[in-house]
């Protein structure tokens, strides 16, 4: 059986997802791309250092889906989905299942080793490029950087840009306009990773990850036509994105779309690389801070710059008490992670 090995590398660090399934690595090349470094390696290579291993098969995943729906368990949201969980850090082995998906996960962070096996390609490699970006997170976190909730853009000569905010303050709408009306390069849509550099400076790095774009702010950059043309030819946007969003964009209705009792909009889902691709919007591969932005978005309002000042704060920072999508639950990061195992519990 032929093995497929991408290698991912960022700051010094590095992790390596290893495949039999060549569209699970191919999707992993694809989403970390320039970001992080992404390399095919030679299988004899592939066992060196961290590695996610991931497999395709319905037969491994029901055993290992029983294995842990038999034994004592926890339930835990993760990446918007319920895991169930068993095990803990100090054993060494921390083994999941997630029902909706049909994804089983076994976690060696003693080792350095994460399984994934699950029952559909596009699923599996899904997980696994996440989950490979979670064990660079902890390399990178025991290295001294921290995740910074922001967007963030970079211009010829290496200087970032960072905007703060809570969800809906306009991050990513600022960052995508000045890529694309000012010509500076996308560093991160949502996440960055922040370090003191040797002098008096501080270092970003990306967050690779797919970026939630609503209609109307496609529209407004002028992407929504590139994008129906794209989806017309037979290319696709993320998996997340709703199938109501996809439907509007081939029908071309730029009409915002909100999940019914939710007030949350339903926006298109970009995948890093098709900035560039689609769009023109190069991609950045880190950049030195040279400025903190704090936008917020309100109706009917002109443009304006506001003199208030506003400093970082807790808030500002994903660490366990503010992570809300990717807990620390396959004991990866040990820094800022809070604790492995919470939720709710079930006996066997």
């Amino acid at each position: 059986m032929t093995t497929h090995a991408v290698r991912l590398g960022v700051a010094g660090a590095t992790a390596t997802v290893v495949s039999a399934e060549k569209a699970v690595t191919d999707w992993t090349a694809r989403y970390f791309g320039q970001w992080w470094n992404a390399a095919l390696v030679a299988a004899e290579e592939a066992g060196k250092g961290s590695v996610v291993t991931a497999a395709v098969d319905s037969d491994r995943y029901d055993d290992a889906a029983l294995s842990v729906t038999q034994a004592p368990h926890r339930g835990v949201e993760y990446a918007k989905a319920e895991l169930l969980l068993t095990g803990d850090v100090s054993t060494g082995v921390i083994r999941a299942v997630c029902p909706r998906q049909r994804l089983a996960y076994r976690s060696e962070p003693g080792r350095g080793r994460l399984h994934i096996v699950g029952c559909g390609s596009e699923a599996v490699a899904t997980a696994a490029a996440r989950l490979a970006r979670e064990v660079l997170r902890g390399i990178l976190l025991r290295d001294g950087w921290a995740v910074l909730h922001a967007s963030a853009v970079v211009d010829q000569r290496g200087r970032a840009f960072l905007m703060f905010g809570r969800k809906g303050a306009g991050k990513t709408t600022t960052a995508l306009a000045l890529a694309a009306r000012h010509g500076l390069r996308l560093l991160a849509n949502d996440r960055v990773f922040v370090r003191p550099d040797q002098g008096a400076g501080v270092d970003v790095l990306p967050w690779p990850s797919a970026a939630a774009i609503g209609l109307g702010l496609l529209d407004a950059l002028g992407w929504f036509d590139i994008a129906q043309r794209r989806l017309l030819g037979g290319e696709q946007l993320h998996p997340t994105q709703h199938e109501r969003v996809t439907a509007a964009l081939l029908a071309g209705d730029r009409t915002p779309l909100w999940k019914e009792g939710s007030g949350e909009e339903m926006k298109t889902q970009v995948f890093p690389d098709q900035f560039e691709r689609w769009f023109g919007v190069p991609l950045a591969a880190g950049g030195t801070a040279a400025g903190l932005l704090f936008p917020r978005i309100e109706a009917g309002v002109a443009p304006a710059e506001e003199s208030s000042v506003r400093t970082l704060d807790h808030s500002d920072f994903m660490c366990g008490e503010t992570e809300d999508r990717y807990p620390d639950v396959f004991g990866l990061l040990t820094v800022g992670s809070g604790t492995a195992l919470g939720g709710r519990s079930h006996g066997a």
